[in-house]
């Protein structure tokens, strides 16, 4: 079984900003392959499936994003699942630009809180990640105030394709196909100019 964690905040005040990428994802998954996730587990909200015929626990930890490994370590200790193998975790990157996504079998949190509490609390840093673009900080921002604002009309379109492909990518993935869905989606996409001319 393969869990797919997808990272953010709970509650509507936090619906579609760029912290909540990995939820969006995870609604993204869900929809494609109807897998309801609305069972409470393990500080979660959990919905179990098959992608590709493999089955899948897609997983919204509802801690906060600071505290996403608290969900994450009980879910794996529970299933006995080997992280290496068995875990992916969709989250934002700040480093990418909008409509870019980055597959990773292993590596640091590269600053991101969420991955930094996972990786302390399953006490490894070697399992597989999608990383989803949602633009570097303006220079007059705060971080935490900009992972928490929203998309302009035209990056959310470039999000929403994002995650689709994030999607198709995660359906190699459960198949042991990582190597071909890196080669497929780990190519930089150059900006496109939103509508409305604005980055945020």
């Amino acid at each position: 079984m393969f869990l797919i964690a997808g990272l953010g905040n709970p509650s509507s005040r936090y619906e579609k900003t760029r912290h909540n990428i990995g939820f969006d994802v995870i609604d993204a998954v869900s929809d494609r392959y109807n897998i309801e996730v609305k069972e409470k587990k393990a500080k979660a909200l959990c919905g179990s499936g098959f992608i590709e015929g493999q089955k899948v626990l897609l997983v919204k930890p509802q801690t906060y994003m600071n505290l996403s490994g608290d969900s994450i370590s009980a879910l794996t200790n529970f299933y006995k699942l080997d992280p290496a193998r068995e875990l992916i975790v969709i989250y934002d990157d700040i480093s990418l630009d909008p409509g870019n996504i980055r597959i990773r079998k292993k590596g640091s949190a590269g600053g991101h809180n969420g991955v930094k509490d996972i990786i302390a609390k399953i006490g490894t840093d070697q399992f597989p990640r999608i990383k989803v673009g949602v633009g570097a900080k303006p220079e007059n921002w705060d971080l935490a105030d900009y992972v928490l604002s929203r998309f302009s009309q035209g990056e959310r379109r470039l999000v929403d394709e994002a995650a689709a492909e994030s999607v198709e990518a995660l359906a190699l993935m459960v198949q042991g196909r990582i190597e071909e869905a890196m080669n497929l989606y780990n190519r930089k996409k150059t900006v496109k100019e939103s509508n409305d001319g604005n980055s945020l």
